[in-house]
């Protein structure tokens, strides 16, 4: 019986190992910070990293000391361990139980202060040029990339220069979203009728997938986007390409995008044989768009349902 136990122990333990392994290479994927793109997601994963090593100064001596105490202090004849029925403190043990998670908490609390202000969202601390501006959209169930001052937009695809900071000023034309580029940088929200902002940097060429983590409805799973980061000259010819190849942004066009599609079906409404198949590209010469989006919540009474990107009546949302 003892050996059928251990046996099934051992085999317990090859499928748990299994699994951690299966764990660990999902999560060193290149959409993962545990494989950073960029300065932000590699203090990131150092935070983690660390706070880790020190949590485990307390786990491991645990996981150790309690099977030996159980093992050593178990009754048993003629037992070699001193049998002491009248004790119940320890000065000295005491101090170790709790002063060692205190310290970890202090030093914790120090690394997170400093990880806190700076990778602050609102910030530019890293970077080697001036910023790149890039205005952002959430649309049910896409984002929408502008570039005001190149007078581009693109959807599905944003693309970036390498060591050069990019700006993002980010809202919604829809419900709450929350935008996130895992390689390059945590996730912030954005609402409609209000901006958020962000600062990246990626410090390689890369391709890294971006998303929405917040659930809004059956797109869900399709509202990611491939962002490029690419040497300085090759954005350059990005830029060239979408100028070239990319519909005007009209608000006929901008309804269109607007509706309640994916991914794929938007693809299908607004896509050119010029285009990729994973993504749109826009011109945007003359309004403003994305003032025109984030101040159209401002006049103090809600928007017709019509009006209204993410209700039926605005357009489509079928297949469910």
């Amino acid at each position: 019986m003892a050996t059928i136990r251990f046996t099934n122990v051992w085999q317990t333990l090859g499928i748990a190992i299994t699994v951690f392994a299966l764990c660990s290479h999902a999560a060193w994927a290149s959409d993962s910070f545990l494989d950073p793109r960029g300065p932000i997601a590699e203090v990131q994963r150092l935070h983690l990293l660390r706070a880790t090593v020190l949590i485990m100064l307390a786990v491991l001596p645990v996981l150790v000391l309690v099977p030996l105490i159980a093992v050593r202090y178990r009754r048993r004849k003629e037992g070699a361990a001193e049998y002491r029925p009248n004790w119940d403190f320890s000065s000295p043990l005491e101090f170790v139980m709790w002063g060692i998670p205190v310290l970890i908490v202090a030093v914790l609390s120090f690394y997170l202060w400093k990880a806190t202000h700076r990778l602050d969202p609102y910030t530019a601390p890293f970077g080697e040029t001036p910023a790149l501006n890039v205005q952002v959209v959430g649309l049910d169930w896409k984002w929408l990339f502008i570039y005001p001052d190149l007078g581009i937009a693109s959807v599905g695809e944003m693309g970036i220069p390498v060591k050069q900071q990019i700006a993002m000023t980010l809202t919604t034309d829809t419900v709450m979203q929350s935008f996130m580029i895992p390689a390059l940088a945590g996730q912030i929200y954005a609402m409609p009728g209000m901006t958020t902002k962000l600062h990246v940097v990626a410090d390689a060429p890369a391709t890294m997938q971006g998303e929405n983590t917040q659930y809004n409805g059956r797109g869900f799973t399709k509202q990611k986007f491939q962002t490029l980061a690419m040497q300085p000259d090759a954005f350059s010819d990005w830029v060239d390409t979408v100028r070239a190849n990319g519909i005007p942004l009209t608000a006929d066009t901008y309804r269109t995008l607007a509706m309640r599609t994916d991914r794929d079906e938007v693809q299908a409404a607004l896509g050119t044989s010029d285009m990729p198949d994973n993504a749109l590209y826009f011109t945007t010469e003359g309004a403003d768009l994305f003032q025109t989006i984030l101040h159209r919540y401002h006049h103090g009474e809600p928007l017709p349902a019509d009006q209204q990107p993410g209700t039926a009546e605005y357009g489509q949302e079928a297949q469910q």
